[in-house]
């Protein structure tokens, strides 16, 4: 199936409807020549209105620590953006809730089966380093994190830039002189081959 045909398919998916406080809008881009994939979390209801992935504070900090533009950002046979979960799953007591589990069971083997030249999986939050990472990933996300040299060459573990990790930033400011350097150095490489 091209990758077309699948994307419209699971931008037709209602599998988890009735756990959702909206009716669903599944938000994903890929395309086969896509070099970089972001894997976040969920989309937030800014993307749900608009179904743009990462139209939000949290995708423009995203942009920052990879230096890329907009343009380049949303340019699908660069960059394929596949959240964990495709639709918001509603608010809970802190935030969003976390993402539906259903979505990457079901859809991310036969997207990702498309896009065969892609370089480097960018591992957004803690829900895509617990799914792709499974033991590998470490005790906290900050040491996550710190050790993303570990994962390489595959997946390239970050934070959530969500607003509401000011805090985490603040607290670990070693991830903004060290770790975001690497993320830009690596993206650039991944979108010149």
């Amino acid at each position: 199936m091209p990758v077309e045909s699948l994307l419209k398919k699971i931008r037709a998916c209602d599998h988890c409807s009735a756990h959702l406080p909206h009716k669903p809008n599944p938000v994903i881009r890929a395309h086969q020549d896509a070099r970089i994939i972001v894997i976040g979390q969920a989309p937030g209801t800014r993307v749900h209105k608009t179904g743009i992935p990462w139209n939000d504070p949290s995708g423009q900090l995203l942009r920052q620590w990879m230096e890329v533009d907009d343009e380049t950002f949303y340019d699908v046979t660069k960059i394929a953006l596949v959240p964990m979960g495709f639709c918001y799953p509603g608010k809970g007591t802190s935030g969003d809730l976390p993402p539906r589990t259903e979505c990457a069971p079901l859809w991310h083997e036969k997207v990702f089966s498309k896009i065969k030249r892609a370089k480097i999986t960018l591992l957004i939050g803690q829900y895509s380093q617990g799914y792709y990472l499974g033991e590998r990933k470490s005790k906290t996300l900050a040491e996550t994190v710190r050790n993303f040299r570990a994962h390489l060459p595959a997946y390239f573990t970050l934070p959530h830039p969500s607003p509401r990790n000011r805090l985490w930033l603040r607290k670990n400011a070693w991830f903004e002189k060290e770790v975001v350097p690497e993320l830009s150095k690596h993206v650039r490489r991944a979108l010149r081959t």
